[in-house]
């Protein structure tokens, strides 16, 4: 073994055990083992280990942490101790057990070598005894008076409590101390809204702006009040509370702000001091190719699967105009069901295209423009005329759906009669000279049977050429 080897011991490692031969368990303890001993060995209370193959820093847990989740502090993350320091005879020299905790950043010099590399395995409400060699303390010099010349040490220390401290933008622009873990996985993409709650203050703890009791919300790409904000909520999850350190770069540049309404002014060059938490947020995805249509997920869906063309689905949902008037809801009471078939034509197109993009239980509200809606037309629905080139909401609820055959699992004759009622759907709607939702029903006519299609190849062509020609996206086929 290389003596000058100071690598953290490691599964891997073969870790030499410091007990007695008569506490060890010859079918259990084997530590010379190819993947070395269990781990839970290594958290036994009483039992000496080495951290380091060398030998310069060993570990004796005298108390198990508190935290339910087996997490570790990181190198750069703030971690709070208590602590007693004590010579080889057993002589005091530091100890913090009669005054405040001490805090520092781990891993980036603020305390000895052996210390940045023994707290980083312990948990939150630990307690352990490291033996610390001079090479991991303080060496040939000491620490005169109470440390003399190359001294091993003994630290008692308890890990009170942690914070990830994470550099956001991976610039120091924006560091990111987490105050409260999120739950999930999940963090928010470009597109999607957000809800958080915030204070922004100088260094000097002055106040520059505050969000309302009940929060605000704002799409992630968009941002809001300054650059920090879109980058620092990208990397939360959802009810994390974290503090920001923002740089002007990212705060209000290097001639800061005016004061602005009820929000105090920045001092040029600025440095931001910001309490953050991501109440909530919700997806935002595209449902049309051409980015027209979009849903927002106000509440997620159960496991993956999604209606394909031809499928029941069973839905309620409410319409509302841009002044907010409410034209159509259906299917409210439990009673009164509204069942769709997916490529049937029985909603607006919009709406259509929405649904099979949904799971079960999944709610969302989508906003329709006029050409995936009513169009240029004027229709009566149940509750208001809705007028001509309206742009329509509906928040909607797919309550339960069941699939169509897809085509492999159809027979021939199966084959003939989907692609049939399709070319149908087509003409009648190239007809009405609604050329790219024709085009669009021409297309699964390939999709289903191909022999059919050279029945309406023309069609086809006309349907492209005029689409195009009108301004609407068609698909050549």
């Amino acid at each position: 073994m290389d003596p000058d080897d100071e690598r953290l011991v490691t599964k891997e490692d073969k870790i030499e055990d410091v007990r007695p031969k008569s506490f060890r368990c010859e079918m259990h303890d084997k530590s010379g083992g190819e993947d070395g001993p269990p781990e839970l060995k290594m958290k036994e209370v009483g039992v000496e280990r080495k951290l380091l193959k060398n030998g310069g820093l060993t570990k004796t847990v005298v108390k198990h942490g508190t935290c339910k989740h087996p997490k570790s502090p990181l190198s750069g993350d703030e971690v709070t101790v208590h602590y007693t320091g004590t010579l080889p005879d057993g002589t005091v020299f530091d100890s913090t057990r009669d005054k405040e905790p001490f805090t520092f950043k781990l891993g980036v010099g603020q305390v000895i070598r052996g210390w940045d590399k023994g707290v980083k395995t312990m948990r939150k409400g630990e307690q352990a005894v490291f033996t610390v060699q001079p090479q991991y303390a303080y060496g040939k010099a000491g620490q005169p008076p109470g440390i003399p010349p190359d001294t091993p040490l003994r630290f008692d220390i308890e890990l009170l409590s942690w914070c990830s401290v994470k550099d956001v933008c991976r610039d120091g622009g924006v560091m990111k101390k987490i105050v409260r873990e999120g739950k999930s996985w999940e963090t928010p993409k470009d597109s999607d809204e957000v809800k958080v709650n915030y204070e922004v203050k100088l260094e000097d703890g002055t106040l520059i702006s505050k969000s309302p009791d009940d929060g605000v919300k704002f799409i992630v790409e968009e941002g809001w009040l300054c650059p920090a904000f879109k980058h620092a909520v990208k990397s939360m999850k959802i009810e994390e509370v974290v503090v920001l350190m923002v740089q002007p770069e990212y705060g209000f540049g290097i001639d800061g702000r005016e004061a602005k309404d009820s929000e105090g002014p920045v001092p040029l060059n600025a440095t931001l001091i910001v309490d953050l938490e991501l109440v909530s947020w919700n997806s935002v995805e595209i449902v049309t190719d051409d980015k027209k249509v979009i849903k927002k997920i106000t509440k997620k869906g159960e496991s993956y699967e999604k209606p394909n063309g031809g499928s029941t689905v069973t839905i309620k949902y409410v319409g509302t105009l841009s002044d907010g008037a409410i034209f159509e809801k259906r299917g409210l009471h439990p009673e009164d069901p509204v069942t769709v078939t997916i490529d049937d034509d029985q909603v607006v197109p919009g709406l259509e295209e929405t649904l099979a993009t949904m799971k079960k239980g999944e709610v969302c509200i989508v906003m329709i423009p006029p050409e995936y809606g009513f169009e240029n037309e004027e229709k009566q629905c149940h509750l208001a005329l809705v007028p001509a080139n309206s742009t329509l909401t509906y928040e909607v609820e797919m309550i339960s759906f069941v699939k169509a055959k897809d085509s492999w699992d159809l027979d021939g004759p199966q084959k003939i009669a989907a692609a049939a009622k399709k070319k149908d759907q087509g003409n009648d709607l190239f007809k009405k000279g609604k050329l790219f939702f024709a085009a669009r029903k021409y297309e699964k006519v390939y999709y289903f049977s191909p022999r059919l299609s050279n029945n309406i190849g023309s069609h086809v062509v006309d349907c492209n050429v005029h689409g195009l020609s009108a301004g609407r996206k068609a698909r050549r086929i």
